[in-house]
Formats: structure tokens, sequence, C-alpha cells
């Protein structure tokens, strides 16, 4: 990992000078940006809509991860009207590496994190700061109102697959895992655009993610592997505090065309399966069934008879994404020595946690 400003690289002492600085500035948040070849036009809204946010710039600083990007991202985009706006290269493939880079680079003890295609509302920030002194049982916490700007409108039978989500209240929990497993439109678990997320909790992640052969690495390049963000808030609940998502935190999400495809919805939902069943073992020690037992079978022979178009597209990722997990699963169970996954860590028990409200 190399730290760069727009114009130039800067060496080991005058990075340790800026890091020192930051922090000593008492900054209320940091903003961490996490980009592997990002649109131009969108990356730019993106930093349009951050240098609009109510929050003064001198409470919040500004770090650019580029991830390994074909063209580096410093040299085209600008970000000298932010003075504590730093450029980060990270190498190593991979949202969740990324992230990590961007956490031990953070001088804030609050780290928000902001997709390259996320427009946040111009309160964003200022929220997310009150919601932290506010909330001090929650470790992780997010957005409410996910709004999509489609490049083309999607068509409806994949909308349920879309980054988008409107809850009508604040929601949280620190079950997480457990009765709220998941993404789903119900729970108080927030969408990895727009999550804030206390700096010790981020730094007990980083530290969760060195140990273990089974790594959740979310987005790598073009593989669409999730739950990294899940895996956070997992981690959060395991550190004894709460997650959940706000509606006054708004942000639009930018959505182009390659994303509403049929295509693109089968392999998002193939990687999405491999995510969570992944996720399941590592945290629940649950292993998924045999994708050649009879119960995938059957469920198998019900998809060919009853469904159609991206539903059964979609139902046989599943099976897919069944089998890979089943072989990686099973030779993590060889390599130690047939016993499920020895975490220290573990998502709360129903008997042993109940819901913050």
């Amino acid at each position: 990992m190399h730290l760069t400003t727009p114009h130039s690289e800067l060496s080991t002492t005058e990075v340790d000078e800026i890091t020192f600085q930051s922090a000593s500035t008492m900054l209320d948040a940091s903003v961490i940006i996490c980009t592997h070849n990002p649109r131009a036009d969108y990356f730019a809204r993106v930093l349009e809509a951050l240098r609009a946010q109510t929050l003064p710039l001198d409470k919040w600083e500004l770090l650019i991860v580029d991830n390994a990007s074909q063209i580096p991202l410093a040299p085209r985009y600008d970000i000298s009207w932010h003075a504590a706006g730093r450029h980060i290269s990270e190498l190593e493939l991979g949202l969740a590496a990324a992230r990590r880079c961007g956490i031990e680079a953070a001088a804030s003890d609050l780290i928000v994190f902001v997709d390259d295609d996320n427009l946040l509302n111009k309160k964003y920030l200022a929220e997310a700061v009150t919601i932290k002194k506010e909330y001090p049982f929650l470790g992780v916490w997010g957005s409410g109102s996910v709004r999509g700007e489609f490049e083309v409108d999607p068509a409806e039978e994949i909308r349920s697959w879309l980054p988008v989500r409107v809850e009508k209240g604040i929601r949280w929990s620190n079950l997480a895992g457990t009765t709220l497993f998941g993404l789903s439109r119900d729970d108080a678990i927030p969408f990895g655009c727009g999550m804030c997320v206390r700096k010790d909790v981020a730094l007990a992640y980083r530290k969760f993610c060195e140990r273990g052969d089974i790594q959740i690495t979310d987005r790598k390049g073009g593989a669409l592997s999730g739950c990294g963000d899940t895996e956070i808030c997992f981690v959060c609940c395991a550190e004894g505090l709460g997650v959940g998502v706000f509606p006054l935190l708004e942000l639009t999400h930018l959505i182009p065309q390659r994303r509403v495809s049929e295509d693109y919805i089968v392999r998002f939902a193939e990687a999405t399966g491999l995510s969570n069943m992944l996720l399941l073992y590592k945290w629940r020690g649950v292993v998924p069934q045999s994708p050649f037992g009879a119960r995938t079978l059957l469920s198998l022979a019900k998809t060919m008879l009853l469904h159609r178009g991206v539903e059964r597209r979609t139902r046989l990722a599943w099976v897919r994404a069944l089998a890979k997990a089943h072989r990686i699963i099973k030779m993590d169970l060889r390599k130690n020595n047939d016993r499920i996954y020895d975490m220290t860590a573990s998502v709360p028990s129903k008997s042993g946690d109940t819901e913050i409200s």
C-alpha cells in the first residue's frame, strides 16, 4: 500500500506527518471510497455530492482507495478542494482488501463507506455524526432510504434483486446473524453503500479478517461476490454493539444499464448465494445441503417444471452456488480435521442476547 496526492507521491515521513496532523484535528468522520475502475461520469457526481455536504470540510476527511484500477485515479481526480483529502493505492484486488486499507488509514472514530456510484444527500454526513452521538449502543448503521437512479428502467421481474430500500422508520438490533440474517427489507442490517462504522468495530473486523482460511472478499474485479458488509455487522454484534438503519440517511444509487440485465442478475444471484452459504458456515457452522442429495434434486426438478425466465435462471444459479459452497466447505473441513470452523468471535445466540428494540 502507498499514499499519493493528485500530483506526487508522499514519503513515509510525510505520510506519518499527515496522519498525525489529521488525527490531532479531532475529525468527526472519515469518508472512504473504495473503487476499482470507476465510471468517470458517476464518480465525478459522487465527489460533487460529497463536496456539497453540510458538515464542514474541517470536520471530516476524504480517503479514495484506488483498488488496482487500470488507470491510476490520483492524476484524474483532483480533490485539492478538500484539505484532508487523500488518494490511497491498494494493489490487492478486492473490496474487502480495499476497506481494510482505508480502515488502517482513517483518522476519525467514525468511518463512512461510500461506493463509487453513491450520491449522498447533502445532510448525510451531519446526520451520521449525530447518530454516532445519540446512539452509543450502535456500532454500525446505514441508510434506510436507498433510491435507485436507473440508466434504463429495470424489468419488473428483477426489481427484487436491485440494491434499493426504503424503510418507514428506524430499525436496530444486536441479533444480526440470527433472526435478522441477510439483506431483506425487513431487517436492521444496512447495505454497504453509505455504511457507517465506529473505528473500534472496523479495527475488530480488520483483525478478524486475518484469521481463518475462508475469506469473504466482497467484490473482486469482475467477480460479484458479496456479504463483506454483512460480516462487518456480525463482527459488530460479536463486539456487543448493535446495527441499524435510519431513513434520514438518504442516498441515491446510480445503477447502469448492465446491472439491470438478466445475465447480470443471474451472475449476482449465484455469487450472492455462494457468499451467504460461506458466511453461514463461517459464523454459524452451517454446512449446506448436498448438491446431489434428494432435496436438491427435487428442488431442481420443480424449478424446471414450474418456472421460466429469470426466475428459473436465478434458481439454477443457486444450485451452482450450492455446489461451489459445498466443495469449498468440504475442503475446509478436511483441512481442519473435520471440525467445524473454530471462531472465538461468533454471532450472539438467541438464548444469550435480546433485541435492543
